[in-house]
Parts: C-alpha cells; structure tokens; sequence
C-alpha cells in the first residue's frame, strides 16, 4: 500500500495535452495492478497529484447535454476558447486563466475503496481551504462541488467537480475558481443547473487578485491530512 503521492505543478497547459498526459498516467497505474495479479507480482502502485491552468475551454461530461453549451462553433473562435466532451462524470464546466485545476491520479487501493468518499473527501479540501479565508463554504445537496449561501437566494458555486474511476484508479477531479473570468460561465449552463451562480475566490474577498500558490499550498496540506497521505513535490510550486 502505497501513500506517497507525486505533486506536478503544470502551469499552464492546452487541455488536450493534459488530459492525454492523465491517460498516459491514468494507464500506467492501471497496468501495473493488471501485471500484479495476472504474475502475483507485489509492485507498487504510484499516485500524482497534478495542479494546472487551462487557457479557455468548455469541457462536457459523458452523460452531459450539449445543449448546456450556448455557443456554436464560431462564438467558441471568437471568444478564443475551445470544447471537449470527456470521459468524466457531469455535466459543462469551464476551465482558464485564474482557475486552479486539481486532478488526483491515485490508486484508491491505496486509500480506501470508496468513490463517494473519495468525492466527499475532495469537497471537504475545498471548504477546510476556503475556511482559511474566512468563507462558510458548503456542499449542496444532490449536486457535487462545493458552494456558498447554500440554501439562500445567493447559492453560487466555487468549485466544480467531475471525475471518473476504474479499477479504483481515478482521473479528472476539481476546478476552484481563484481569480477566474466569470463572464466566460455566461455561456454555460454550468453543470446543467439553472438559476444558480459562480464565484471565485478573489470576488468574494473583494480582491483584485488571490496568491495561487497559496492556495496550492494549503489544498495540499488538506488532502494530505484527509487521504493520510505524503505528499512529495516534484514540480515546485513556485
């Protein structure tokens, strides 16, 4: 059982690009735990957590509708972003400059066997960070992600999430907005959900501009404490 887990700072990267480096990760986890039970082998298996900045993109779960997406293809040109539906769970999200993406490739093996808690666990990063700068966040019942003013007039998400598992190696995961560009989430449903906003971090402590490092830095220090993990930088956080 192994709790070490490989921390990658991306920077920022084309999602395309980030999503085949996952695979190629995602497949290398999944390879070994096929090699260790068809030779009894006893072999390790890594986990990575990697941060990145994506430039504009709107991503579609498997099961999302595109109708969610309220650009056609040569808005999408205009406004310099591009579109992907992926292999995760949910529905339209999206990502760019001034979002933090998080996506643990682990193997829950190493963890636990439970994808609920999993996600549960991610969420509680989330608001456990938040909480260090003075914000109640909260999870939204029956909608995954991590939110403030719950249950009020003024709900508005923060954090989306969409993941995917298999042989209990997972891939995708999180995107915290931190100094983020509201007003590309005017073309979106996000996450399918009407009547609900976004926020980012910066907006809600009336700041120009947040330390994204920082955030790194404690959202790191929670998933070690929740998952019981050691975390090792390999790509320094500068």
């Amino acid at each position: 059982m192994n709790r070490k887990v490989e921390i990658q700072d991306l920077g920022l990267m084309d999602y395309k690009d980030c999503w085949d480096y996952q695979e190629a990760l995602f497949k290398g986890i999944v390879d070994i735990k096929i090699r260790n039970r068809r030779e009894d082998a006893n072999l390790d298996t890594p986990n990575y957590f990697l941060f990145v900045e994506h430039p504009h993109v709107y991503t579609l779960g498997k099961s999302g509708d595109k109708s969610n997406l309220l650009l056609n293809e040569a808005q999408l040109k205009a406004k310099n972003a591009a579109y992907y539906k992926i292999n995760r769970g949910g529905d339209i999200t999206y990502h760019g400059p001034g979002q933090i993406v998080g996506y643990p490739i682990l193997d829950l093996e190493n963890f636990f066997t439970d994808i609920h808690k999993y996600l549960r666990l991610l969420e509680e990063m989330i608001i456990l960070t938040l909480g260090e700068y003075g914000l109640k966040a909260e999870r939204s019942p029956g909608e995954t992600g991590v939110w403030l003013d719950v249950g009020t007039p003024f709900a508005r998400k923060i954090c989306a999430m969409g993941v995917r598992a298999s042989r209990w190696v997972t891939m995708h995961g999180f995107a915290l907005n931190v100094n983020a560009d509201l007003g590309y989430f005017d073309n979106i449903i996000p996450c399918g959900i009407r009547g609900k906003a976004v926020t980012s971090l910066n907006v809600e402590l009336n700041k120009e501009k947040v330390d994204m490092n920082e955030v790194k830095l404690k959202l790191n220090q929670h998933f070690a404490t929740l998952f019981e993990a050691e975390m090792h930088i390999k790509t320094p956080i500068l």
